[in-house]
């Protein structure tokens, strides 16, 4: 009798079919939800920092909701909490900004006499590029005079950009009264809107989704919380540094530094950067200032590297610093200033997402072929999984 031969049933082509329409569908559904996130970027921003502060919030309200207190009190006092450890932090460090900004503004006839009389020669002779005689105001305005119809246009087009600005600042100061507003309606409703997404998830993928959503949900946590005590800790070493170093400008150049440390390297560059050029306009600076400047800076990020980071942030994130200065960037290029709030916390969301994506892919035929307990066997080992006695190779 000869055999006869297995063939697929005749709904696996119309399945698959089917799976791929389906994957396009939501395919195009996240386009289209990444346009509309382009195009209202403009103004998201307030209600996105209101949904993070709410997010940080909510863990401290729901504690206090299960001390036997009422929603809205555990709410009102989280809420007042944070408005004023804000409004605290604001009455100390404002009037030292603005003598440090005085300061700064006092040094710049110095800073411009440093730049013509020493970085502009030294970098003419290694470049042999002529700069003094660019700046020359002179030469500027028998520029502006031959070229007077290029710089009509300029200056239309400067006041055209500082009318907009104007209507971006009202939009800027609207955004700030909006934020606590926002704020305080995502604390008091964060679990209803947890609860409604959850609701909405198939329900043959509760158990991955929520997984990952409290996977997401750790790492989140120890980035934003984590790297936020790490930038108000880079900030306080740093000024108190080079205050105590005895550069004037060293509060300031430390604050600076502290608050774009999320960025890695970036913080302790910009601050190496000022803290250098500070040190040298300064009257009564020199090479011993110098000395103590560098010092700071080594030691600040000997203790962010040895000591802050493991310790508070730890290594649940697991986001190398190129990734991290690629997803800024990039977020950025995509979606300016908001691009730039969201790409850290999209960014470790999906990492989570890759490495849960990697796991599937690892586990599945593709990878593993035909025959995966010759394959995998030593990977397998490594992972401390062991195979059944009739799927080992022999030997």
């Amino acid at each position: 009798m000869e055999p006869t031969l297995q063939s697929s049933p005749p709904s696996a082509p119309l399945d698959e079919i089917a799976r791929f329409l389906r994957r396009l569908q939501w395919g195009g559904i996240a386009l289209a939800a990444l346009w509309l996130v382009w195009a209202l970027s403009p103004i998201l921003t307030p209600f996105v920092l209101a949904a993070l502060l709410g997010w940080l919030g909510d863990p401290l309200v729901d504690r206090l909701e299960r001390a036997g207190r009422s929603r809205n009190s555990a709410v009102s006092i989280v809420f007042l909490l944070m408005t004023g450890l804000l409004v605290i932090a604001l009455a100390l460090l404002l009037p030292m900004i603005e003598r440090q900004v005085v300061t700064l503004i006092e040094s710049l006839p110095k800073l411009q006499a440093w730049f013509v009389g020493n970085a502009m020669p030294w970098v003419q002779q290694r470049t042999g590029l002529e700069m003094t005689s660019w700046l020359d105001p002179q030469r500027l305005i028998e520029l502006a005079r031959g070229h007077w119809q290029q710089a009509g246009g300029m200056a239309a087009t400067f006041f055209g950009y500082v009318s907009r600005s104007g209507l971006a600042v009202a939009v800027w100061v609207a955004n700030i009264v909006l934020l606590p507003i926002l704020t305080f309606y995502f604390l008091r409703d964060w679990d209803k809107l947890v609860e409604r997404v959850a609701a909405l998830i198939p329900r043959d993928h509760i158990v991955t989704t929520r997984r990952l959503a409290v996977e997401s949900n750790d790492v989140l946590g120890a980035f934003l919380r984590g790297q936020f005590l790490v930038m108000l800790a880079l900030g306080a070493i740093y000024a108190t540094g080079l205050s105590l170093a005895g550069l004037k400008l060293g509060l300031l150049i430390g604050i600076i530094a502290g608050l774009i440390s999320f960025v890695p390297y970036l913080g302790t560059a910009v601050g190496v950067v000022l803290g250098l050029i500070a040190a040298f306009i300064q009257p009564d600076g020199g090479m011993t200032l110098v000395g103590l400047v560098l010092a700071v800076f080594v030691a600040g990020q000997m203790l962010e590297g040895y000591v802050l980071t493991p310790r508070i942030v730890g290594d649940r994130i697991g986001l190398h610093p190129v990734a991290v200065i690629f997803a800024i960037m990039a977020g950025g290029q995509l979606f300016g200033f908001l691009g730039m709030l969201l790409a850290l916390p999209v960014a470790a969301v999906a990492n989570v997402l890759l490495r849960y994506a990697q796991t599937r892919y690892t586990h599945s035929k593709l990878y593993a072929g035909d025959h995966p307990s010759i394959v995998l066997t030593s990977s397998l080992s490594a992972a401390g999984i062991e195979l059944p006695a009739s799927e080992r190779p022999p030997g």
